[in-house]
């Protein structure tokens, strides 16, 4: 994976920006010299970090107070994104939320709609609105978070599971969708210690890499990417022995 989107500043789009993973990769992507674009529900979370991002570089991020499920509110963040800053040059679908556990019988309706309206269909509608914009330039890269648990499956969180299968087969399938030059990837983590692995394993979670020393790696594999990987399923890490 050499060359990417090409040498110098690009514009990185990042939804759930204001925690955990996104918020990690957001801070060492500017590290790297990038704009950062990113949107989350929680306004407060984005605003401290709105703080962090100017205190690393000059670059004009911007962020917004955005709910990806809503087909809408990511139509008009891409209308606002591309008026203030322009076309991304990269995308990286990390929204999500898990499910709080149990057995699909005992999860609520209610339960498995939110993850499955956040999991899949915010990532959907970013694909929708977004990648009309990325075309004319036949260049960029979309990165849409999976998980190892979405391809070999946990008990007490099938809702959970089962978004992040959806989300490998969209990408396969988008990726035969996808012009010459763009390229769209799944990218499993591997397993980190964020608030979502604490609700899943609680104290064990903290026996794992923290999401700052995640995104040391994920950040140049991301940018890395051509148009060689479109359709992978793509792994930051080996997961060794897993604590599923």
């Amino acid at each position: 994976m050499r060359g990417g989107v090409g040498e110098g500043m690009k514009k990185v789009l990042i939804t759930g920006v204001s925690k955990g993973l996104g918020r990690a990769l957001a801070i060492e992507m500017a590290k790297l010299g990038h704009i950062i674009i990113g949107c989350s529900r929680t306004q407060n979370d984005l605003h401290l970090l709105e703080q962090h991002l100017r205190n690393i570089s000059p670059h004009n991020h911007f962020l917004l107070n955005i709910d990806v499920s809503c087909n809408d509110s990511v139509k008009e963040m891409a209308r606002i994104v591309v008026d203030k800053i322009g076309v991304p040059d990269i995308i990286v679908n990390n929204a999500g939320v898990i499910n709080k556990q149990g057995k699909i019988w005992e999860i609520p309706k209610e339960e498995f709609d939110n993850v499955i309206d956040i999991n899949i269909k915010g990532t959907t509608n970013v694909l929708r609105h977004f990648i009309p914009l990325m075309t004319p330039k036949n260049q960029g890269i979309i990165v849409n978070m999976s998980a190892i648990m979405a391809r070999i499956g946990v008990p007490m969180a099938s809702p959970y599971c089962s978004s992040k299968w959806a989300i490998e087969g969209l990408s396969k399938s988008v990726a035969k969708e996808m012009p010459d030059g763009m390229t769209i990837i799944t990218l499993d983590p591997g397993i980190v210690n964020t608030q979502m692995l604490f609700s899943l394993l609680g104290d064990i979670a903290s026996q794992f890499q923290t999401p700052e020393k995640w995104a040391k790696k994920a950040a140049p594999m991301i940018l890395n990417l051509t148009g060689m990987d479109n359709g992978a399923s793509l792994t930051v890490d080996d997961p060794g022995v897993l604590p599923f």
